[in-house]
């Protein structure tokens, strides 16, 4: 006699209402972090004041403050974390790599040698041209990791294409402080953006990337399920029906988008796209349906949460944002490389 299955409609609904549920929390938290974000820094402005400039703005030194300097830097830190770490679980998701990430496989150094170069050759830029160069060099980069990773044996294995990544990193870091030392222009006009910041940026600079960034958070959310087959292996996709390679050619436009976008508007913030996911596997185990939104709501978070600590730690001084993602993140890499990463 067959066993009839008595789980009810509501039932199935649980894990995912208990997911949805946890997003809105995390939501919550980097509201409030959104806050403090524009509330804290140099020039000490009450709660109050900051709440105010949102209804009742005034033109006074606070709000100016808080509306010109403080909210689009809290905003464009939420948008990059966001576009680094969906770009981190995408790859990691795609090449089935603990330690992809668009900083350590050199997407974010190949964006940053395309800027470089095109400041030192052409001058100063309009950050519009700057996006799409640096789409160009993550894109160009991304390329030859997958090419060179393919090469060693066993073909683009996770080792293979972290050293592959390594290697091409230290190349061209190499060529972009060779730029730098002949070019004291150059160095002059971006050696903070380098290190990774989110200092000097306006508005307009946020709505000139969004839509890029926007396009391709949309094109990863909707990745979600077939991302989720692709990380069982290529063999089991194909078995199941997926087409692998539009997923791979769809997933590699979305990871420059969020990388390019990013790396163009705060320069390369390293460690967001490798810790981020990880972090998030704590409570999605597998579904990327659902940790690509996580990883989105985490990662603004985390840059948000590392902005603040580099406005006030050395206060009135400022510390790169990218120094502090990577106080967090080298440990966390070292951690993984040991435990993780196999032939």
């Amino acid at each position: 006699m067959t066993k009839v299955s008595t789980t009810s409609p509501r039932e199935w609904k649980k894990p995912q209402i208990s997911a949805l549920a946890r997003l809105l929390l995390g939501l919550t938290i980097l509201l409030i972090c959104l806050v403090y974000s524009v509330t804290l820094g140099a020039a000490e402005i009450p709660l109050s004041k900051t709440l105010a400039s949102f209804f009742t703005f005034d033109a006074s030194y606070e709000h100016l403050v808080i509306q010109t300097v403080r909210l689009p830097r809290s905003l464009i830190a939420i948008f990059v974390g966001a576009a680094l770490a969906v770009s981190g679980a995408l790859m990691q998701g795609l090449t089935r790599n603990p330690l992809a990430d668009p900083g350590i496989l050199g997407i974010e150094s190949g964006a940053a040698l395309a800027v470089v170069g095109t400041i030192f050759v052409f001058g100063s830029s309009s950050l519009s041209f700057l996006t799409v160069v640096a789409f160009l060099g993550a894109g160009v980069t991304a390329i030859l990791v997958y090419l060179l990773g393919s090469l060693g044996r066993g073909g683009a294995t996770p080792l293979n294409l972290t050293v592959a990544g390594a290697a091409l990193t230290a190349l061209i870091s190499s060529l972009t402080t060779a730029i730098l030392i002949i070019s004291q222009r150059t160095l002059e006009e971006i050696r903070f953006w380098l290190a990774g910041s989110l200092a000097g940026r306006d508005i307009n600079m946020l709505l000139q990337t969004l839509p890029f960034i926007a396009l391709g958070l949309v094109v990863a959310f909707a990745l979600g399920r077939q991302i989720t087959t692709m990380s069982l292996g290529d063999d089991v996709a194909k078995g199941l029906g997926q087409q692998t390679a539009w997923v791979k050619i769809i997933t590699a436009i979305s990871v420059v988008l969020l990388a390019g976008s990013s790396v163009s508007i705060a320069g390369p913030i390293g460690f967001i796209g490798l810790v981020v996911p990880h972090m998030v596997k704590f409570f999605i185990k597998a579904d990327y349906r659902w940790i690509l939104p996580y990883s989105a709501v985490v990662g603004a978070t985390l840059l948000l949460v590392a902005d603040i600590a580099a406005r006030v730690l050395l206060k009135p001084q400022e510390l790169p944002v990218g120094v502090m993602t990577a106080l967090v993140g080298a440990p966390f890499f070292v951690y993984l490389a040991k435990s993780k990463v196999k032939k």
